[in-house]
């Protein structure tokens, strides 16, 4: 008998959860390059979306393209939530925004042990309140009640992004490709704002802004995407897919505060030292479970 932990284990425990990190990080610089673009936010949306969706199509075509009532349904999901954050951005603060989209694992943390029969564990409850908690400082004295119907945009988002994270665990999700949710999602997204690019091309769009735009088609919409679906399809739950994607918002402003020098806030820094120590430790709890659980097995069989 042997107490070892081969690295082959290590790595399948681990890694779906780091290709979550990963689209947390790629989706994270999304903010940088939207503030650099010249383009408003429907004209970008049309070409972000459908250069997303062209990428994630190319990717997974050996998956084939095949749709079911659950990736339909998906698919609105996924261009409700694009849409409805960038009439919440419009409306109201882009913080706000945020910030109200990011309560979704709030509600996966309620739906979901209904919907799969799942055991309610405790430090899901403490991860996700330290999380919101977290948030909340990075907005401390600027959330305005008279923005109420753009803060309504956002809290529907935010409801829009956890049915998505819930949805793709579906089993019948499993019988089409899994990326179809994101492909169709976005071609949706383009077939609405097409009238807002058609009347940029008329008044013309520089190189660089299309640049930018490509950037955040193929690479923080397209590549974070096929992470992350790829890291579903190996079993993570979608609370701690949730979980970890709160490091898109903490990250979001540092990277603006790198390239354009927007300082953030004293309280925005704790909240973001909150919410990443949060997520290691949840990663680390999550990682050692499931290392746990796949190693006796073995070593009662050695035994």
């Amino acid at each position: 008998m042997t107490s070892g932990i081969s690295p082959s284990h290590q790595k399948k425990s681990s890694s779906p959860l780091l290709l979550v990190l990963g689209a947390a990080i790629l989706w994270s610089t999304g903010g940088l390059f939207i503030k650099a673009t010249h383009l408003s936010a429907f004209e970008l949306s049309f070409g972000r979306s459908l250069l997303a969706a062209v990428t994630i199509a190319f990717f997974t075509r050996k998956e084939g393209f095949g749709i079911n009532p659950i990736s339909a349904l998906t698919s609105i999901l996924y261009a409700a939530l694009l849409i409805l954050f960038v009439l919440a951005t419009k409306l109201t603060t882009a913080a706000n925004a945020i910030f109200l989209q990011y309560t979704a694992p709030v509600y996966v943390l309620i739906l979901e042990p209904l919907w799969y029969k799942e055991k309610f564990r405790a430090r899901d409850f403490i991860t996700v309140a330290a999380c919101v908690a977290g948030m909340s400082l990075f907005f401390v004295g600027k959330l305005r009640p008279e923005d109420l119907t753009g803060n309504l945009f956002a809290l529907a988002s935010g409801v829009c992004f956890a049915l998505f994270f819930l949805l793709l665990r579906h089993s019948k999700a499993r019988n089409v490709n899994r990326a179809s949710s994101a492909i169709y999602g976005n071609l949706i997204v383009v077939l609405i704002c097409a009238p807002a690019f058609f009347g940029a091309i008329q008044r013309g769009i520089g190189t660089e802004d299309f640049g930018r735009m490509a950037y955040l088609g193929v690479v923080q919409i397209g590549f974070a995407y096929l992470l992350f679906t790829l890291a579903m399809a190996r079993g993570v739950r979608s609370l701690d897919a949730g979980i970890i994607g709160y490091v898109e918002p903490v990250l979001n402003p540092v990277w603006v505060f790198l390239f354009i020098g927007e300082r953030p806030s004293g309280w925005a820094l704790v909240g973001g030292a909150i919410i990443i120590t949060s997520v290691i430790i949840h990663m680390l709890f999550e990682t050692k479970a499931k290392m746990g659980k796949k190693i006796e097995p073995e070593l009662i069989a050695r035994e």
